[in-house]
């Protein structure tokens, strides 16, 4: 079976990811990538710019700070898989989300720029992704102390999507 359709290995990731792993359907990885953005945009798309501020709770990230928090990361993981794939071994930082989302001053734009931007990013990480043969795939390379393989990374962005948009629906309301 193809390394594009099945889960990565337990070794393939450091053990705190797999809550992420664990959200995907096997499949595609490519194709539930794009998947996810139609239906990202289409759960976000239709909300003002009050409800686009919105706050579970004080101290919580905003729906917009959560779309713009979606975009770094998967800035990150592709650029993780990028390395990995081109077989560079360099090992890689780990990036402190906490910093990055008041870094970004994601509230001070538009929610559509937001889904504008993430959509980008997806557009990116997809052309990528389809860069990669069964080798590059299967590459690992070291992230945050921990080894990873290209197709975790892939996974990882995936289950990071389906986690921040359960998030959504269950503690900000949005979608039902």
């Amino acid at each position: 079976m193809s390394a594009l359709k099945t889960h990565p290995e337990a070794g393939e990731y450091a053990p705190y990811y797999a809550r992420y792993i664990e959200r995907v359907p096997e499949g595609d990885l490519p194709d539930g990538l794009r998947r996810q953005n139609v239906e990202t945009a289409r759960l976000l798309s239709g909300l003002d710019g009050s409800r686009a501020l919105h706050r579970y709770e004080p101290g919580k990230w905003s729906v917009k700070e959560v779309v713009g928090h979606l975009a770094d990361a998967e800035r990150v993981f592709a650029y993780r898989a990028l390395r990995f794939a081109r077989a560079d071994e360099t090992p890689l930082p780990p990036f402190e989300e906490n910093a990055y989302v008041p870094a970004g001053g994601f509230d001070r734009r538009s929610l559509p720029s937001l889904l504008d931007e993430l959509a980008s990013v997806r557009a990116a990480s997809l052309t990528l992704f389809s860069s990669f043969d069964q080798a590059a795939w299967m590459r690992m390379g070291t992230a945050s102390g921990h080894r990873v393989s290209v197709r975790a990374l892939a996974c990882i962005i995936l289950g990071h999507e389906l986690h921040h948009l359960s998030i959504l629906r269950e503690r900000y309301g949005i979608g039902g």
